[in-house]
């Protein structure tokens, strides 16, 4: 069988989904395991990494499903989300590689005020320091119920924010590249599906669709 061949679509269809089914359980592991740690405990955070991680082992059991029986409803919808992904997710990492560092501090600085105290506790720890932006009357009181280490070894702790966002760059190009990356591979697994699912099989009996 050529590779252009039934035979071959639905291996490397069949052989995408198990990707995506490795990488949605090792969200699924990473985040219970920071949660078993103790490295984060805000549910929120847990949460949102495990809904990402279900919802891509749910769209790699569909695709794995609709490429071993040549299931043509489950290949289409298949097709859909994955395609709906990729516009998402594209979207995303563009924005991620695109955005500036006045930009970063925006989103910093918003971010920070919407959390929870809990969580702006377990960052200050996490990271070593105290208060975000030293730009507000509240960085005294951030600074003064701070709990970080560094309180005991100095008088003064470096600023979150200062900390952020000098791996902030970093952090937002990989994520950024890792995103583009998987963006392609989804965009090939449209493709495959696409292609599969308009292939016939070559042992499936004619007179079984009379």
């Amino acid at each position: 069988m050529v590779c252009g061949g039934f035979a071959c679509s639905k291996n490397a269809l069949c052989a995408l989904n198990v990707v995506y089914m490795l990488v949605g359980l090792l969200l699924i592991g990473v985040a219970a395991w920071g949660k078993g740690l103790g490295l984060v405990s805000s549910i929120h955070i847990i949460g949102g990494v495990i809904a990402v991680g279900v919802f891509l082992l749910l769209i790699a059991v569909a695709g794995l499903v609709g490429a071993v029986n040549h299931h043509q409803v489950l290949l289409f919808f298949y097709m859909i989300i994955l395609g709906l992904v990729f516009v998402f997710q594209f979207g995303i990492s563009c924005s991620c590689l695109a955005i500036n560092r006045s930009k970063q501090t925006d989103v910093i600085n918003a971010s920070w005020w919407v959390m929870s105290n809990k969580t702006r506790d377990e960052l200050e720890r996490s990271f070593d320091c105290c208060g975000l932006f030293n730009l507000t009357t509240l960085y005294q009181q951030d600074y003064a119920f701070c709990t970080a280490i560094c309180k005991s070894r100095s008088p003064t702790c470096q600023m979150c924010g200062e900390k952020f966002l000098k791996h902030s760059d970093e952090a937002l190009k990989i994520l950024g590249g890792v995103g583009l990356f998987f963006s392609f591979t989804e965009i090939l697994g449209v493709w495959l599906a696409m292609r599969f699912r308009n292939q016939k099989d070559p042992r499936a009996n004619p007179s079984a669709f009379l």
